[in-house]
């Protein structure tokens, strides 16, 4: 990927370069520390071959957000003594070239120190930050210690976020937005959520910024779907169960999987 100039960051470096390429990103999500920390590690090392950004999800007592599969992989994760600090640890040791997202809950970043956390993570190179439970505006002080810092501020949009709700949360947003595919917790799913193309169109007019879909994106024909809509399409619950279940070379075989299916639908693409 091409070199980050000091006025671009290193997920806008990566989407430029993903643009340029007309590949649509992967872009795996895994619970550090589960289903163990030696799993997680090799599990993180292996997803470089085929991601293009990594999430990595910060273990939480409260996941409100998650559905049962993330959720269970945080408690477990926590049960073997995962932390915010320990995540910082697992990330330092994988030694990954692919941008990092941190993927978290407010709190755990609080007890930690915003000022501190944000150095810690810049110092790690980490990209970019999501806060789950962090809806736009609704801490001024924070998001902007996050923006002025070296990582994004990544931002959730819902389906039903419209108008100037809309045009609010894409206004602070940085890196790439988040498309949440379907309303409810994150979770595997059968089928995507109809009116994913027109949702799609209403967020990509609102904002320049890359879009990549995730929430129930559970197989390799769901993905090649999302991918002739999105830049880029977030896997994680059922990449999470797959690790949890057969461990890290049967998630890998999965982004391999989903990999090629990206990849025929980038060929697919009008040129």
């Amino acid at each position: 990927m091409s070199a980050t100039t000091s006025s671009e960051s290193a997920l806008s470096a990566a989407w430029t370069a993903l643009r340029g390429r007309g590949r649509t990103a992967l872009v795996p999500y895994f619970t550090a520390g589960h289903p163990d920390r030696t799993a997680s590690l090799e599990a993180l090392r292996r997803a470089e071959e085929y991601a293009d950004i990594l999430e990595v999800g910060v273990a939480f007592s409260d996941p409100l957000a998650d559905g049962p599969t993330i959720q269970r992989s945080t408690f477990e994760a926590l049960q073997q003594g995962m932390t915010l600090p320990r995540t910082f640890e697992l990330i330092a040791e994988a030694k990954l070239s692919r941008p990092v997202v941190v993927f978290s809950y407010l709190n755990p970043v609080r007890r930690y120190g915003i000022e501190r956390f944000l150095r810690d993570a810049a110092d790690l190179r980490i990209a970019g930050l999501l806060l789950t439970d962090l809806p736009a505006g609704s801490d001024p002080a924070i998001e902007e210690a996050v923006r002025a810092s070296p990582l994004d501020l990544i931002r959730l949009v819902a389906p039903t976020t419209t108008g100037a709700r809309l045009a609010q949360v894409v206004r602070a947003a940085q890196g790439f937005l988040y498309l949440v595919a379907r309303l409810g917790v994150t979770g595997a799913s059968r089928a995507l959520a109809t009116g994913l193309e027109e949702y799609v169109a209403r967020v990509r007019a609102a904002s320049p910024l890359p879009l990549a879909v995730g929430f129930g994106i559970s197989t390799a024909a769901q993905a090649r779907l999302v991918a002739h809509l999105a830049d880029g399409v977030v896997v994680g619950s059922a990449l999470v169960e797959t690790l949890g279940r057969d461990g890290p070379v049967a998630a890998s075989r999965m982004l391999a999987e989903l990999r090629t299916a990206l990849d025929e639908a980038d060929r697919e693409r009008p040129q």
